[in-house]
Parts: structure tokens; C-alpha cells; sequence
């Protein structure tokens, strides 16, 4: 597979959205909907990697409930106006800037 930009995403969506999707939700019923994506990747981890146990028949695919995630996240930058390779790249700039030193003088994060 190709690799793709933030921006083909956001792009690739959008068609999507007014190709087969109808219309986009409304902003806020796209919040609500995130929040119920970002819960059922916060199953799959508790199950995969914390202490619950799967239930019969339920989904392990952790990378589709990423998808999940992601694409209402893409679906929420479109109807905002938000570039997310822009904002992730001054994401990034800031989390370098205030972490620089941070994260390597934590010793909780120190190799045993």
C-alpha cells in the first residue's frame, strides 16, 4: 500500500461523505460518535492487554477500531476547517519543545 498524507485522508473522506455518507453528521453528533469509537478501542485494549476477558464473539481487530477512530476524527477536521498535517506538525513542534528534557530526565521512564 502507498503511503498517504493527512491531507489525502482528510480528502479521501470527504469524497466518501458526499459520494456514499449522504451528508456529514453534525459536528456534535460526530463528538458523540467519536466518543463511542474511542470507547470501543477502550474495550478492545482492556481486553487485549489489561485484565477483562473477551466476551464470545467479540471483535479483536484493534487496527479497525483505530480506523474507527481515526476516520471520525478526519470526518470532525473537514466540517471544522481543521488541516490536520498543519495542526499535527504544530502538535509535534510543541510536544518537542516542552518534552525535550522532559521525558529522559523522568526516571519512571528510565531502563532497569
Amino acid at each position: 500500500m502507498s503511503e498517504r498524507t493527512l491531507a489525502q485522508y482528510q480528502r479521501e473522506v470527504d469524497e466518501w461523505i458526499q459520494t456514499i455518507g449522504v451528508r456529514y453528521f453534525s459536528e456534535l453528533t460526530n463528538t458523540a460518535v467519536l466518543m463511542e469509537e474511542v470507547g470501543e478501542l477502550a474495550r478492545l485494549m482492556s481486553r487485549t492487554y489489561g485484565d477483562q476477558s473477551f466476551k464470545e464473539g467479540e471483535e479483536r481487530d484493534l487496527g479497525m477500531e483505530m480506523a474507527d477512530v481515526l476516520f471520525v476524527l478526519i470526518c470532525l477536521a473537514n466540517q471544522t476547517g481543521v488541516d490536520l498535517e498543519e495542526a499535527f506538525a504544530r502538535a509535534m513542534d510543541k510536544k518537542t519543545r516542552r518534552d525535550r528534557d522532559r521525558h529522559a530526565n523522568n526516571p519512571k521512564l528510565q531502563s532497569e
